[in-house]
């Protein structure tokens, strides 16, 4: 127990120790975080540019792009710089703010594309009820209580983490992350565990009962529709469902998985994919597909070259 007080900085272990091999992740990752960067910068510049985009849809849309700009940010850059200078170096602070930030971001995103689905939900099974239920006020109310229950999430999941003692260093991840941090601990983790359980299953499980019931009358309703109109009301929820998916698929995967699994590279990989994936997936086939987006796209472009 004398050792594991002294454990003031953690080692973050990268994809590979070849240098060749360290560039090409970095440059990989750069490509990764620039299009995801550029590709949500994109929709938030056309949804808020746009009078016709001022609609719930839209709106939401614009806070997930602004959250994945963030919650991609928590992790690629230090991941990139990390890779090119092999200092794998990160504070006991600094951990804990990425977690708290990995955490909260990933919290948040669940929810907004749960109320995501709801809005593709009214929308299709309810458009007479449309303008009452999905109001302005609706939408405000549900992204702010969104955006503070995610602080408390964090900071439950943070403060239990480092209450631990840890008796070793170095991190098998290319950030910090909690199932990565209990297999270094030699404290009693069993709470920890037991907390991880509760909400994966309790939150993540609610918002996924919550997203399959909407989305089987979603496309019960859809069913009944002329074949004409079919393809327009699934090209609207199936890239929704298909990034849901992927998100919430891996990031289960992650914390339901042993902390005494060792499989590093695993871990790595599906943390890819809940961490970096949805951020740069987001823009492409949930909104670049949109012909309203991509009309308002075209606007805002013509606007800076010919003004």
């Amino acid at each position: 127990m004398a050792n594991s007080t002294m454990v003031t900085e953690f080692l973050l272990m990268g994809f590979a120790e070849v240098l060749e091999l360290r560039v090409l992740h970095a440059l990989l990752f750069l490509l990764m975080y620039l299009a995801t960067l550029l590709g949500n910068l994109l929709i938030i510049s056309a949804t808020t540019l746009d009078q016709n985009l001022h609609t719930p849809m839209y709106f939401f849309l614009r806070n997930l792009s602004i959250l994945d700009m963030s919650y991609i940010s928590v992790t690629v850059p230090n991941a990139c710089v990390n890779s090119l200078t092999n200092k794998t170096t990160i504070s006991r602070a600094g951990c804990a703010a990425q977690i708290f930030l990995v955490i909260y971001c990933a919290f948040v995103e669940l929810l907004f594309l749960t109320v995501m689905a709801c809005d593709r939900y009214v929308a299709i099974c309810q458009p007479l009820h449309y303008p009452v239920i999905m109001n302005h006020q609706f939408c405000v109310w549900t992204t702010l209580v969104s955006l503070l229950s995610g602080l408390i999430y964090a900071g439950v999941h943070t403060g239990n983490m480092f209450r631990l003692s840890f008796c070793h260093n170095v991190v098998y991840q290319f950030f910090c992350d909690v199932p990565s941090l209990l297999r270094l601990s030699c404290s009693d983790t069993f709470s920890n565990e037991l907390l991880i359980l509760i909400s994966a299953v309790g939150i993540g499980g609610g918002c996924f009962i919550f997203i399959a019931m909407s989305y089987l009358c979603i496309f019960s309703t859809v069913l009944k529709f002329p074949t004409r109109e079919r393809g327009k009301a699934f090209s609207t929820c199936v890239p929704h469902l298909l990034v849901f998916s992927v998100f919430l698929g891996s990031g289960s995967s992650v914390c339901l998985r042993p902390s005494e699994a060792s499989d590093t590279v695993l871990d790595m990989i599906l943390s890819v994919f809940y961490t970096v994936v949805p951020p740069l997936l987001n823009p492409i086939i949930y909104s670049l597909r949109n012909k309203h987006v991509k009309g308002a796209l075209k606007k805002s472009v013509r606007r800076v070259f010919y003004s």
